[in-house]
């Protein structure tokens, strides 16, 4: 279906400044040109709108970002991770301006055990990006698993805990792979969408709620026990 300016301006509720400007910075495809002033969009440029105002207002990315992502758009899912580019500092936890050290580095600045670090490093309780790129963050999990020891916590619950970490990333990657086989485009912005909205939001709310029903049924416990004693 082709739309009018107006028509698109009223379907994606977007006003016709921001679609030209979206046009003009190679976001959106031109419109389909019948004569010098008539011009007619069509459900794609819907679509793209909607994925290019959730990329910036929900996940805060650049027009370069988006850019890039969407050179990738017509690939497959399952092979086109650069789509998820725009994100992957996000994902990775680390902030965009943080100090990053070569593993000799890092070992130094934050007085590294060596010998911890080899361990987690096997175990995958520590996943710098790369091998020779490490941050606050991992200095961070580290102290962390140094207190999980001092107090006497199990290291095998924490290797458990990795565990479901890389089942549960399986799932996602299984759900990414059905995405892809019901891809078109002109549903393109709703599925990325869905699988945004897995990995930043719902995944969140799901671990989290799941870790209060847990403690709150441990308190329950807790409380009724000490009222029988």
């Amino acid at each position: 279906m082709e739309y009018k300016i107006s028509e698109l301006v009223a379907k994606s509720n977007t006003p016709k400044s921001t679609i030209l400007y979206y046009i003009k910075e190679g976001l959106l495809p031109q419109a389909k040109k019948l004569k010098s002033n008539v011009h007619r969009y069509n459900e794609e440029h819907v679509e793209l709108i909607k994925y290019i105002k959730y990329m910036k207002d929900e996940m805060g990315s650049t027009n370069e970002q988006i850019k890039v992502a969407l050179s990738q758009k017509n690939n497959s899912f399952s092979s086109s991770y650069t789509m998820l580019e725009p994100l992957m500092n996000t994902l990775s936890g680390i902030v965009v301006n943080s100090q990053h050290y070569t593993k000799d580095e890092f070992i130094v600045h934050f007085d590294i055990n060596v010998k911890l670090l080899s361990c987690l490093l096997e175990d995958n309780i520590l996943m710098p990006i790369t091998e020779n790129d490490y941050t606050q963050k991992e200095a961070s999990v580290i102290n962390l698993i140094e207190n999980f020891i001092e107090v006497g916590i199990e290291y095998e619950i924490v290797k458990e805990y990795v565990k479901q970490a890389t089942i549960l990333a399986g799932l996602e990657h299984t759900m990414q792979k059905q995405l892809c086989n019901i891809r078109s485009e002109e549903n393109f912005s709703t599925l990325w969408k869905i699988m945004f909205e897995t990995l930043f939001n719902t995944k969140e709310y799901i671990f989290n709620r799941s870790t209060y029903k847990v403690l709150h049924r441990a308190l329950k416990d807790e409380i009724k026990g000490t009222k029988i004693g």
